[in-house]
């Protein structure tokens, strides 16, 4: 499996001239790609082969590009080419696309050195930081938080310059299946150590074994965000002041989008880590956030990320994650499967025909799990009613705060 690390990386001022040397170069060298694409035959246009077979031409024409690294050059090709491969693919889904557009300073802001053309030195740096050396720009600290698993190896390294003026480095690993952790066995799997979870705006999470999870509160942060981009508006645009400005509202932006990283990442760790197979319904975010009302606060739950999350670190902790289809798991009874319609603002599961009452998110967490355990080929135990896994009184409910996920990384038992 390919996952990544990524650090913060603290460059000298030298390094960090060079480091933005070459982002300018790179920039300048996909520009041409670019242009070279467009204006050539439209029965011949170059494959990203073809392309690379040209750089050592374009090198000896324009001397600025033989100061890249061989294997970054080549990857600044593929970016290219890939951005062409997904225009393609929208255009094949019936979107409405127009053509790749040249890149301005501001949006160009990362370079990829693959399979050689840096070196990390985990042994020179002191107190959790060490170096990585990037061919022909130089050596950069970063603050090395978490180790490079000794079984993991480095496909490729790139460096990336935020809209913040800070700097980072991201590894992407590659870990052979072998040096995984062993999942449980399927046929061992029951309600005791499985999960199901609904995703929610006011309850972010809500287990099918009676845990909700609140979401963060993010109404100060969207608060001084409105103050800061008011602000920017009264600057003149590429003025030193607008340019400061620019940068208080990246911050801030940053801030909202690590708050809600830092508390996806522990809260999905906490899941894999407490039972053997999670179940979450496989949504289309998308189709979603296009819907009628309450945009801003679905695209904040950041829903695709939470599962993508899931997703990977099934593979790193040994769990089993599993989507399920998510249409009617609120509608449905969880004990008859009768569907019963209720408007959104109707926070309860009343079955007509059964009788069966709870709330209704843990209603919806009931139908994952039972479609999850389906999804792998196995019955709902007959033996596991769905009261003993379904908190059936409100009260009973154990509900956790989005601040004690976040200090303490986990949720009480």
């Amino acid at each position: 499996m390919e996952y990544s690390h990524r650090y913060c990386a603290y460059p000298t001022q030298e390094v960090a001239d060079r480091l933005e040397h070459h982002l300018d170069v790179h920039r300048q060298l996909y520009n041409h790609v670019r242009w070279d694409y467009e204006n050539s035959p439209e029965d011949d246009k170059p494959s990203e082969y073809d392309q690379n077979n040209k750089l050592p031409e374009w090198k000896q024409r324009w001397p600025v590009f033989s100061e890249l690294h061989s294997k970054a050059a080549q990857a600044t090709v593929a970016r290219f080419h890939r951005n062409l491969s997904n225009l393609r693919k929208k255009k094949e889904n019936g979107h409405k696309v127009g053509r790749l557009k040249r890149q301005a300073p501001t949006e160009y802001r990362s370079v990829t050195y693959n399979q050689s053309g840096f070196d990390l030195d985990e042994k020179r740096g002191h107190d959790k930081c060490a170096y990585v050396r990037f061919s022909k720009i130089g050596w950069v600290k970063i603050r090395y938080s978490r180790s490079i698993p000794d079984h993991a190896t480095i496909k490729e390294v790139t460096f990336k310059k935020e809209p913040t003026g800070e700097w980072f480095v991201s590894f992407r690993l590659e870990t052979d299946d072998v040096d995984l952790p062993e999942k449980p066995d399927v046929d061992s799997l029951d309600a005791s150590n499985c999960v199901g979870i609904d995703l929610g705006i006011r309850n972010y999470v809500h287990t099918s074994d009676g845990k909700t999870v609140d979401w963060i509160d993010l109404e100060d942060d969207y608060e001084r965000l409105r103050r800061e981009q008011r602000r920017l508006s009264r600057k003149d645009h590429g003025s030193r002041n607008y340019e400061r400005q620019r940068r208080k509202v990246a911050k801030v932006k940053r801030r909202i989008r690590r708050k809600v990283l830092d508390y996806q990442h522990k809260l999905t760790t906490w899941l894999v880590n407490e039972y053997d197979a999670v179940f979450v319904e496989d949504l289309d975010v998308k189709a979603m956030l296009q819907g009628d009302g309450n945009a801003r606060n679905k695209q904040d739950a950041a829903w695709r990320q939470f599962i993508n999350l899931l997703d990977y670190k099934a593979d790193l902790y040994g769990t089993h994650v599993v989507q399920v289809e998510p249409a009617g798991t609120t509608k449905e009874c969880a004990r008859c499967g009768v569907e019963t319609t209720k408007p959104i603002w109707v926070r309860e599961h009343s079955c007509p025909s059964c009788g069966f009452e709870t709330d209704r998110d843990a209603n919806a967490a009931m139908n994952i799990i039972q479609r999850g355990f389906a999804e792998l080929g196995l019955g709902w135990p007959e033996s596991t009613p769905v009261e003993t896994v379904t908190a059936t009184d409100t009260d009973a409910i154990h509900e956790v705060s989005a601040r004690h996920v976040i200090e303490t990384g986990s949720l009480p038992s």
